[in-house]
């Protein structure tokens, strides 16, 4: 960086065709600028290197950047991002397969399997919450809600199983889940979602009233939020709802508990996870 001196032309006069013979009395004589004090000097020029060693770190590190470029992404943030549109490319049947087993996902251990009574067409998040849960969830936004319907092996349990895909980047998805979290908003039976109840089939009956056992998970790792409701498919009303957490817990009593209900919420939010992180890790066009 330089002064405003130096950037300034210096022009030299020519010298006189000849030296004037009479000599210009002292009391006209110009006057000498005093000389600078050496300690000024040092600090001037303490100043100017400091400013070009200033110009020579920045115009390093810009050049720096320019030819490394910004750095790449984690595997982690390009996952993340692919989370925000994957639903796009997956097979209904690999993100709700047709049947699931369960080992020793049962009350006791015991094996469970599943079988789908219809999907949802992806929608917006109107048709999955109550008003308190969506807004709960509102902060993250909605992108797409993605919704299918199991029964158990028997018939007579039906269970609605959801993702959201939100608009939220990691810090929120951070925040929504910490809240969660603390504030235990998934034991809360006024934040249930809501049934998705395909018409002539054995969920047909399963609606609000029917609301038995869910799980709400906030996943840490993608723009996502994986839910399951369960209820009864014969659509009794006045059972007791009761989180899937407490319906599995060692000596539950409760007739969501007896019936394994918590467990169809907790093994069916856990598969559709599982699948959803596995598309969000896999290159387009890869399986």
């Amino acid at each position: 960086m330089s002064t405003e001196a130096e950037r300034m032309p210096v022009t030299v006069p020519p010298p006189p065709p000849y030296a004037p013979t009479t000599p210009v009395p002292p009391a006209h004589a110009p006057a000498l600028a005093a000389a600078p004090r050496r300690g000024t000097r040092r600090r001037v020029a303490s100043a100017v290197c400091a400013v070009l060693g200033l110009g020579l770190i920045a115009g390093a590190a810009a050049g720096s950047w320019l030819t490394a470029g910004p750095p790449e992404r984690t595997a982690a943030q390009v996952a993340y991002a692919r989370g925000a549109t994957r639903w796009q490319q997956v097979p209904v049947d690999d993100l709700f397969p047709r049947t699931v087993h369960g080992a020793g996902a049962g009350p006791g251990g015991a094996d469970r399997d599943w079988e789908r009574v219809g999907v949802a067409p992806e929608s917006g998040c109107a048709a999955g919450f109550d008003p308190p849960l969506a807004g709960e969830l509102a902060p993250a936004g909605c992108r797409r809600l993605l919704r299918a319907t199991y029964t158990d092996a028997t018939a007579t349990s039906v269970t609605t199983v959801g993702l959201l895909v939100t608009e939220a980047a990691e810090d929120g998805m951070r925040v929504l889940r910490k809240r969660f979290a603390t504030q235990r908003l998934d034991e809360r039976p006024d934040l249930m979602p809501r049934p998705y109840a395909p018409p002539g089939t054995v969920a047909e009956h399963f609606g609000d009233a029917q609301r038995a056992s869910w799980r709400i998970e906030v996943l840490p790792d993608l723009p996502a939020v994986v839910y399951a409701v369960t209820g009864f498919a014969d659509g009794r009303t006045g059972t007791r709802p009761q989180a899937a957490a407490q319906a599995v817990a060692p000596g539950a009593t409760t007739a969501p508990a007896q019936a394994g209900l918590g467990h169809d919420a907790m093994a069916l939010t856990e598969v559709l996870a599982r699948g959803y992180r596995r598309a969000a890790h896999t290159p387009e066009g890869g399986r």
